[in-house]
C-alpha cells in the first residue's frame, strides 16, 4: 500500500447540511493513486490520533480530492474549524479500495448517512449504469443528491421519517429493483445493521456484493490492530480470524467478513 504524508492546501469549503463538511484538497501526489473506497486519516490540531476520513471524490486531472465528514466529536469539530488556503495534514491515500469491473451492466450504490460519501466516486466511473439509493435520518441530513444526478447516474432517496424522497429502509427500493434479476454487483457503505442486511440480500440473490466498514481506527497503516474485523478465513498477519480494517479494508467482499 503506498501512501504519503503531507500538508496540503485546503480551496474549497462548504457546510454541505447539519455539521457536515466538504473540503477540496490540492494534493496531486495523492489524487494520482487513490482508488475510490479509500480513505484519508487526518491529523487535528491538539489531538494524537488521526481521524479517518472516506474519499468523496478523486480528480486525477486538477490534482485534488474531496472530502466529506461530519463533527462527531472535538477532533472533528478541530478539523471544521479548518478555511480555504489552510493546510491539512494527512496520511493518504489509505486501504484497500473498491474493484471496479467495466464489464458490469447494471450496478447500485448503497449509502447510509455518513457512509455515502464514497458511493460518488463509483457513481462518477459507472455513470448511467448505476443506481445510487441512499437512506438518511431526515431531509435535514440529506446530502450530495445532486452529485450522484450530475454523474448520470439514477438517485433514489429514502428518509426514516419521509421528510424528503420515500418514507423507509433502503432495502425497500432495493429489494424491488433485484426482482428484475439485472443486477451485477452491489457496493455499500453505512453502519452495521444495513450492511448486515445488504450481505444477507446479496447471498440470497447470488449477486456479488462489496461492503466498506467505517470504524475507530488509530494507526491508520495496520500495526496497532485495533480496528479489526471477524473474518471467515484467517488472516496471514496475525494467524486468527480477522482482518483491520485500515489496512486489508475497509472495503470486503460481503463473504470475507462476520458480522
Amino acid at each position: 500500500m503506498k501512501y504519503t504524508q503531507g500538508k496540503y492546501p485546503i480551496i474549497k469549503k462548504n457546510v454541505i447540511a447539519k455539521e457536515i463538511y466538504s473540503f477540496e484538497i490540492l494534493c496531486p501526489e495523492v489524487a494520482e493513486i487513490a482508488v475510490p473506497g479509500q480513505f484519508v486519516h487526518i491529523r487535528a490540531n491538539g489531538f494524537t490520533l488521526r481521524r479517518p476520513v472516506s474519499i468523496c471524490e478523486i480528480n486525477k486531472s486538477k490534482g485534488t480530492l474531496r472530502i466529506v465528514f461530519e463533527i462527531r466529536g472535538e477532533g472533528t469539530a478541530e478539523i471544521a474549524k479548518l478555511n480555504v488556503d489552510n493546510l491539512i495534514d494527512m496520511l493518504a491515500p489509505l486501504g484497500h479500495g473498491f474493484t471496479v469491473n467495466q464489464d458490469y451492466k447494471k450496478v447500485i450504490l448503497i449509502g447510509g448517512g455518513i457512509g455515502t460519501p464514497p458511493m460518488l466516486p463509483l457513481a462518477q466511473i459507472y455513470r448511467e449504469k448505476a443506481a445510487v439509493i441512499t437512506g438518511f435520518r431526515s431531509a435535514d441530513a440529506v446530502i450530495l443528491q445532486n452529485d450522484f444526478k450530475a454523474a448520470g447516474a439514477k438517485a433514489i432517496l429514502c428518509t426514516d421519517d419521509g421528510t424528503m424522497g420515500m418514507k423507509g429502509l433502503v432495502t425497500v427500493p432495493l429489494e424491488e429493483m433485484l426482482k428484475n434479476g439485472d443486477v451485477d454487483a452491489v457496493y455499500a457503505c453505512g453502519p452495521m445493521p444495513m450492511l448486515r442486511a445488504l450481505k444477507e440480500y446479496a447471498e440470497k440473490n447470488h449477486i456479488e456484493c462489496w461492503i466498506s466498514m467505517e470504524e475507530r481506527m488509530a494507526c491508520g497503516i495496520g500495526a496497532c490492530l485495533a480496528c479489526v474485523c471477524q473474518s471467515k478465513e484467517k488472516d496471514a498477519h496475525s494467524n486468527v480470524k480477522n482482518k483491520r480494517i485500515c489496512k486489508e479494508g475497509p472495503v470486503f467482499r460481503a463473504e470475507e467478513v462476520e458480522f
